[in-house]
């Protein structure tokens, strides 16, 4: 077993949305790990939130089991480059899109171009996520509140319902959740309220499109070492991040690919309405 970083960590804190690059240590996204197998040849996927954390481990372990990769991102354009050539490292081909998913519109950009660049579409992975640590509850301003719910979980909503439409039986919704939709963290009070909003829609949807044959799942991340980390808390609690699980560590991005893969891999033909919660040992309900 590989021996990942534990905490203490360096006092660190950057700017939003943060730099893979800046952080210490580097995280791990399976860059000289993953090794693919051949589960999804000749399928094609968008990751949202693709350039960097979670969504750039599962690109590179997407791309190594022979998928073609559409990464969606905001505005980090040198991390989207590294991703996608990692991607097209693994022979696949990748596009990386710069969006803005709080916009219906975008949304049906973002699949309208993975569509027409792919050639198709057989997974949705909705990964984009914002979050703020905030205090005070009369602290959160309006603006936060409304641009977490629009990045969240609206653009699920947008993404969702422009890629159904293209997927076939056999495609699958993969949504990112987190452990915050059992037990939110009282300062993530808007990130934490998406989550549980993410948890149920998957469930409902799932139900939905049953008949289509289209799979919903989701993923329940525990603490894990990407750059919304340093770039949304203090220093003192960046120090110590994931020191609280029974692992006494954050999970490394390559940690959570896996979970992706299996949920997205034809073989996993009657999982649907799941939750993979993947938390060091926390336990999630």
């Amino acid at each position: 077993m590989k021996d990942f970083p534990k905490p203490p960590f360096p006092e660190q804190q950057q700017d939003m949305p943060g730099s893979t690059d800046k952080m210490d240590p580097r995280p791990d996204h399976g860059e000289d790990s993953y090794k693919g197998s051949g589960k999804l040849e000749g399928m094609k996927a968008i990751i949202t939130g693709g350039d960097s954390g979670i969504g750039r481990a599962v690109a590179i372990a997407y791309a190594r089991e022979g998928a073609d990769v559409l990464i969606a991102y905001h505005s980090e354009h040198e991390e989207a480059a590294e991703t996608k050539r990692l991607i097209e490292a693994a022979g696949r081909k990748g596009v990386a899109l710069a969006c803005d998913l709080k916009r219906p519109d975008e949304c049906r950009r973002v699949v309208e171009t993975a569509v027409k660049e792919l050639g198709g579409l057989d997974i949705l992975v909705n990964n984009a996520a914002h979050q703020a640590n905030i205090t005070e509850f009369t602290d959160i301003p309006d603006e936060e509140w409304e641009i977490t719910f629009a990045t969240n979980i609206h653009s699920m909503f947008y993404l969702s319902k422009a890629a159904v439409p293209h997927m076939k039986p056999g495609s699958s919704i993969i949504n990112t959740t987190s452990v915050n939709a059992d037990t939110p963290r009282p300062t993530l009070l808007a990130y934490a309220t998406t989550k549980g909003a993410i948890h149920n829609f998957t469930g409902g949807l799932a139900q939905l499109l049953g008949e289509k044959g289209i799979r919903v799942n989701c993923v329940a991340p525990g603490p894990f070492w990407t750059p919304l980390i340093p770039s949304t808390m203090p220093a003192e609690k960046v120090k110590t991040f994931g020191q609280q699980v029974p692992m006494g560590r954050p999970g490394q991005p390559a940690e959570i690919a896996p979970a992706y893969v299996m949920l997205a891999d034809p073989v996993s033909s009657y999982t649907s309405g799941a939750t993979i919660a993947v938390t060091g040992g926390a336990p999630f309900i």
